[in-house]
């Protein structure tokens, strides 16, 4: 087809399945990303009929924290899974905006034309963190390799001491500062005065928000029971300001009056997600509704070593700050255009800036009526690589029950000072 002739096909949500997020180290402590992906694929492929080959065009995932054996984790899932095997699979990896990239990157497929339909997902494990071998040690097996005689091999042994037998402990740390992402949000807090008890209020309405969705029944066909959980382990139905108010700081101690604690940040944890998406052709013949269409999306980065991060604007987590005005620019639309909103709730503190930096933008203000009302990461829980396709998913299920045009705004920050951001439409 040549370029004058291409269209661009609507992308449509069919649906999402993934499990409950679980606090690392504890249901799914022994559970590995690609066992965790396969249940939460194996949830999609069975509710929507996707057994027989070619049901599915291609299979795009990926996860944080990897081990080596996680090597080709989207094609291995494929392959462990009720997704037929000819199902073509790729990893893609953005930090915290996997999910959600993993989604871009299928749906461009689609509209492009060149697959009719597509899953895309993510998992991480916390539990189950990758230790690397001591980098000394490492230096000493690789030139014992390489000797050519079983003298110099043992040559090489000898240098071995008790210290090279220490593992590398995975860092909760950019590379570039060693700050924690903790540590940038609470400088973030600091530029743009977060205070305390607002932190506290939002992340107390997550939980209940969320608590409320279970009870009506809204995750019954997006969360599949996994390992004896049924609903996410971090969820606290009865968390309130008051109670969040007790927690001690955790981050920014090196400052008076840090405001950030566990209450407000989100914790460690396991799990995994996906979703389905395709053409309005592809959903017609199987006799699937969509749930809403994937209309924008952009992404932004942000110099937060280099950059004004004292003053707030280029801090860790606030690139949605810069891909949001781009995106809105480009499809014309404001704020008030949106009927929800759904930040990934990293942090209390995060969320909070981020209206801020949009409302000093000229976005306007997001009535909170509005934000993460099925509740958010906060509550759930935080598998990297999973939070995007938790997000487009619920999302996706919120706009189709108003039964009305309705559109959905989305907003995740990611490590190494980055944002991926997107727009959802019911018509």
């Amino acid at each position: 087809m040549s370029p004058q002739k291409m269209s661009v096909r609507r992308v449509a949500v069919i649906g999402g399945a993934r499990i409950p997020f679980a606090r690392s180290d504890g249901p799914y402590a022994t559970a590995s990303n690609q066992q965790m992906l396969t249940a939460a694929l194996d949830g999609l492929v069975e509710r929507h009929g996707l057994r027989e080959p070619g049901a599915v065009g291609e299979f795009v995932a990926g996860a944080v924290l990897k081990h080596s054996r996680d090597f080709n984790l989207a094609r291995e899932t494929v392959l462990g899974s009720k997704l037929h095997p000819s199902t073509p699979a790729y990893d893609i990896q953005q930090a915290c905006g996997t999910g959600l990239q993993a989604v871009i990157a299928a749906a461009n497929k689609i509209a492009l034309g060149q697959t009719d339909s597509a899953i895309a997902g993510g998992a991480d494990t916390a539990s189950d963190a990758p230790l690397g071998v001591n980098d000394s040690l490492r230096r000493i097996l690789l030139e014992a390799r390489r000797a050519k005689s079983l003298s110099g091999r043992m040559k090489a042994l000898a240098k071995v001491r008790p210290g090279h037998l220490v593992p590398d402990i995975p860092r909760n740390a950019e590379p570039r500062t060693g700050l924690s992402m903790g540590e940038h949000a609470a400088v973030t807090a600091r530029a743009w005065g977060i205070g305390r008890e607002a932190q506290d209020e939002l992340a107390a309405t997550s939980h209940q928000r969320l608590a409320a969705a279970y009870e009506r029944g809204f995750f019954e066909d997006l969360v599949i029971p996994f390992r004896g959980l049924a609903r996410d382990q971090n969820l606290r139905p009865g968390s309130t300001v008051e109670k969040l108010a007790a927690l001690k700081p955790v981050f920014g101690l090196d400052h008076p009056d840090p405001t950030m604690t566990a209450g407000n940040s989100t914790p460690l944890t396991d799990g995994a997600a996906t979703v389905l998406l395709a053409s309005e052709d592809w959903a017609r013949e199987r006799g699937l509704e969509p749930l809403a269409y994937l209309t924008a999306y952009e992404t932004a980065a942000v110099d937060f070593v280099g950059g004004d991060v004292a003053g707030g604007e280029d801090g860790l987590l606030m690139a949605p700050a810069y891909a949001v005005p781009r995106m809105l620019e480009r499809a014309g639309l404001g704020l008030d255009d949106f009927d929800l909103v759904e930040i990934h709730e990293a942090f209390a503190s995060q969320v909070l800036a981020t209206l801020a930096a949009w409302e000093k933008r000229g976005l306007g203000t997001v009535d909170r009526a509005r934000l993460n009302v099925a509740g958010s990461s906060l509550a759930t829980g935080h598998p990297f690589a999973a939070t995007g396709a938790r997000i487009v998913a619920t999302l996706a299920k919120l706009l189709a029950e108003r039964d009305a045009p309705a559109r959905g705004l989305i907003s995740v920050c990611a490590a190494g000072g980055q944002g991926v951001t997107a727009i959802l439409e019911r018509a």
